[in-house]
Order: C-alpha cells, then sequence, then structure tokens
C-alpha cells in the first residue's frame, strides 16, 4: 500500500469547532446537511489523497478520506479494513474500562453490541479490478448523541455519550480517525498487510474453536477447527450495501 496518502498540505478553514488534522490531511467542510461519503467520490479525481470531507453535525460524527493505492482493485479495497481498524481505535481512545469497542463484520461498530456506527467503501465505477483505481474512498460514521428520550426502546442502537464516553465529539472523533488511519497506513508500508488484518480481526467478537483470516482480496476465511472445510465471507458483495446504514435516517440504524 505504498503511497497510500500523498503528502498535501493541510488546509485551514475557519470554523466555530476547528478540526486538527495531520499534516497529510486536506480539510473540506460541508454544511450539516451535506453527504461527506457522496461529495468525497464526487471530488476525488481532482481533490487527491488525503481530502478528508466533514460534516458537522451535533449528533454524528461523519466523514469520508480520499486514497490512492498504488496495487490493483482487487487487492487495494483490502484498505477498508485500514480505515475500519482506525475507525474503532478512535472511540477506544476515550473508552471507559470495560467498555468493548468491536467490529460486526464488515462494516458495523458496536460498544457493548449496541450499534454505533460504521464504515463503507468506494471506488470508480469503471475501475478495472487488475490496474490501481484512481481513487478509493473510506467513508463513516460514529454517532455520538443519541437523539431519543428512552434508550430502552432501541436496545441495539447505542452513542457515544449513552456508553459514558465523556466528551468524544465529532470533531474529536475525526481528529482520532485520522491519527490512527496514518498509523495503519504506516503498519501496512512496514510490515505488511497481515498487520492489520490481525489488528481488524481481533474486533471481532471471538468465537470458540474457530480461526479466521483474510485473504488477498479481502474475503473473510473462516474455519472450524478439526473440520476440513473453510467458509468465505465475499468483501465486495457486504460492502454493496453498509448493514449498518439507514439510508432514510441518513445514518446508523436505531
Amino acid at each position: 500500500m505504498e503511497d497510500g496518502l500523498r503528502s498535501i498540505p493541510t488546509s485551514h478553514v475557519a470554523t466555530a469547532q476547528p478540526i486538527r488534522l495531520p499534516p497529510p490531511f486536506t480539510l473540506v467542510r460541508l454544511r450539516e446537511s451535506g453527504d461527506a461519503f457522496a461529495h468525497a467520490c464526487r471530488i476525488a479525481p481532482e481533490s487527491g489523497a488525503g481530502t478528508l470531507v466533514y460534516v458537522g453535525r451535533f449528533d454524528l460524527a461523519e466523514f469520508a478520506v480520499v486514497l490512492e493505492p498504488a496495487e490493483p482493485l482487487i487487492t487495494a479495497r483490502r484498505a477498508f479494513y485500514a480505515g475500519m481498524v482506525a475507525l474503532t481505535d478512535a472511540p477506544r481512545a476515550c473508552a471507559p474500562l470495560a467498555k468493548e469497542v468491536a467490529v460486526g463484520w464488515p462494516d458495523a461498530v458496536r460498544v457493548d453490541r449496541g450499534l454505533i456506527g460504521g464504515g463503507r467503501l468506494g471506488w470508480p465505477a469503471s475501475a478495472d479490478e487488475d490496474e490501481p483505481p484512481d481513487w478509493l474512498v473510506f467513508g463513516a460514521m460514529i454517532r455520538t448523541v443519541m437523539m431519543t428520550d428512552d434508550p430502552g426502546l432501541r436496545p441495539l442502537a447505542s452513542a457515544l455519550d449513552a456508553e459514558g464516553f465523556g466528551e468524544a465529539g465529532a470533531a474529536e472523533v475525526t481528529e482520532s480517525f485520522a491519527r490512527h488511519l496514518m498509523r495503519a497506513i504506516d503498519s501496512w508500508q512496514v510490515d505488511g498487510f497481515d498487520s492489520v488484518a490481525r489488528d481488524y480481526l481481533s474486533r471481532i467478537p471471538r468465537e470458540r474453536q474457530t480461526v479466521r483470516r483474510i485473504d488477498d482480496r479481502g474475503n473473510l476465511l473462516t474455519r472450524r477447527i478439526g473440520r476440513d472445510t473453510t467458509a468465505q465471507a465475499d468483501l465486495v458483495q457486504a460492502l454493496a450495501t453498509p448493514s449498518w446504514l439507514d439510508p432514510d435516517l441518513g445514518g446508523p440504524r436505531r
């Protein structure tokens, strides 16, 4: 994943709540009604790697980052796992003791089994599987505030405030994600993709007598110890419809 983020000077955007990103990133900020993922996919061909689109919402951290992988699309989609490692590390940095931030393969993020958000991946529709894509976009949402008077009405959903994450708002989550994404990509470059895969798989709730790995195309392979058969879950198929996203709400499912 060489040159996963091309070095671009950080832009300085005057906002009521400043977003402080590491130097490889350029900030693009949208109004609350914007769609970070869709906008990042539209501007990716011109904006280039490291562009991070952010939507400032009270109840939700919503952002998307442009990547420029140097490997064929068929293997480059594994960048999704680097994004998910960073997305789970972001709230983990301020998690209360004993709170588990976990992944539901491939794209959902949960705290103590309550859904708080997830990630998604976009690429050019015309991209050739055997050629490096012009761009990838990793998009994410993390629910920071549960907008309901009675959380008991939504037992399968949660938010950072409901789980005791203190002052972790949208800006803090986004800043933390950017830092952790740099670490994940650096780990990939230095130690190979297996280091990212191990980090990602460690966030999936463990099942007894089960071995998991991620293949070169990003598919999840699962084998029961003592059995010869291996089950394969297809990454491209799974990414087609984000499991955590409610299109009517424009945010994580409730």
